[in-house]
């Protein structure tokens, strides 16, 4: 299809007029069973009802505010947001490489003020990625994000390999000021990390003056059963950054903060314009109260488990490795994901690839088990046929 938008995607060509749950309509009336939720941006699926009002209420009361002052709506959301994490701070803003450049700058500032000049350093994981601004593609760690066309890159980065205990060994010393690891690599391949590696990984930190920060943009806000998948990794991060499901798919992003990394930022070291706006937080506080609902994070679980277990109980030779989190499934297998992505698209199921020969299963967090299971079986038929 030619269009006037710029496709630095390589989308696809179908265009979307309309979605209800986990079931999106194209504007040949086809319709697909959603995997892919936006890339985990529409937690709560399509059209779902309390946040389509929750938007609209606020869009009639005032939809943005300058951070020269306050809002009602933003107060309440920090509040509740800080009161389910367990942290003191939030900075908002509008994406996750906003939150991610948020969670630098601060730790570049910590580093600063407890250890001078030298302590800038900013240590992450081969296989990360952590946004497309300059500073959080050189985060990133894999080398495709790096072109020679975007040079030169932010100094200051430093990647290890993930759970490798020999790489903590020498990962950190007084130049140190952050470790930052995702959860779940997840544009890496869906690849969890090791609870006591990252335990271990971020005691090193700490113990060579740093503070640790938990990308959780794509982890956080209950898509891997848990309100934050640090959580369960049990490693106690100073500073977490989230976004994507964050609003239910109106664009927002966090970074929180505790500890350490408390009261560090002050008035004119990191701003945005756009960032905790009203009509993003009225979506925000209803996703966080449907998060907090009873049950609802544990039957993520039970879903993403479903999930894996049917996959892997498939017996294809193709399937290589089933492997996740909650509802954060990557599914790796011999040859051309892409080929299986588009031959899904034709079937009508959608999804992405990740990493290598990996396909990402980021469904909605309330999708129906009758959605759940024909969309196994649209992927089950194309991969048998491999």
């Amino acid at each position: 299809m030619n269009t006037p938008v710029v496709n630095n995607y390589g989308s696809f060509d179908i265009v979307f007029k309309s979605g209800s749950g986990s079931v999106l309509k194209d504007i040949n009336g086809k319709t697909y069973i959603d995997f892919l939720s936006g890339i985990a941006v529409n937690c709560l699926g399509h059209n779902y009802k309390p946040l389509v009002k929750a938007i609209a209420r606020q869009s009639k009361k005032m939809i943005h505010v300058c951070n020269y002052f306050f809002s009602d709506t933003g107060v309440a959301y920090a509040k509740a947001l800080l009161e389910a994490t367990g942290f003191e701070g939030v900075f908002f803003g509008n994406s996750g490489a906003e939150a991610n450049e948020a969670a630098i700058k601060l730790a570049r500032k910590y580093g600063q003020l407890n250890g001078g000049d030298s302590r800038k350093v900013i240590v992450t994981l081969e296989r990360s990625f952590h946004g497309r601004t300059l500073a959080t593609l050189k985060a990133t760690g894999q080398q495709k994000f790096h072109p020679a066309s975007f040079a030169p890159y932010p100094a200051g980065f430093k990647t290890i390999p993930a759970n490798d205990f020999e790489a903590i060994k020498t990962a950190f010393d007084e130049t140190t000021a952050a470790l930052m690891i995702e959860c779940v690599q997840g544009e890496g391949g869906v690849i969890p990390l090791d609870p006591a590696w990252a335990q271990a990984a971020a005691k090193a930190a700490r113990e060579a003056g740093a503070i640790v920060i938990a990308d959780e943009v794509q982890t956080g806000m209950g898509r891997t059963g848990s309100l934050l998948a640090s959580e369960q990794l049990q490693f106690n991060p100073e500073i977490v950054t989230l976004a994507k499901g964050i609003a239910g798919g109106v664009p927002m992003g966090a970074c929180i903060f505790r500890g350490k990394a408390n009261r560090v930022f002050e008035a004119g070291d990191h701003q945005s314009t756009f960032g905790g706006n009203p009509l993003a937080l009225a979506a925000a506080l209803v996703v966080l109260k449907k998060l907090s609902s009873p049950d609802f994070l544990v039957k993520v679980t039970e879903k993403g488990d479903y999930m894996r277990s049917t996959v892997s109980g498939w017996k294809l030779p193709c399937i290589k490795d089933v492997r996740g989190l909650g509802l954060m499934t990557g599914i790796q297998i011999e040859g051309n994901p892409a080929e299986v992505e588009k031959a899904c698209l034709e079937k009508g199921l959608l999804f992405s690839t990740a990493g290598e020969h990996t396909l990402r299963l980021v469904p909605p967090l309330n999708i129906p088990q009758k959605n759940i299971d024909e969309g196994l079986e649209i992927l089950r038929s194309v991969l048998a046929g491999c």
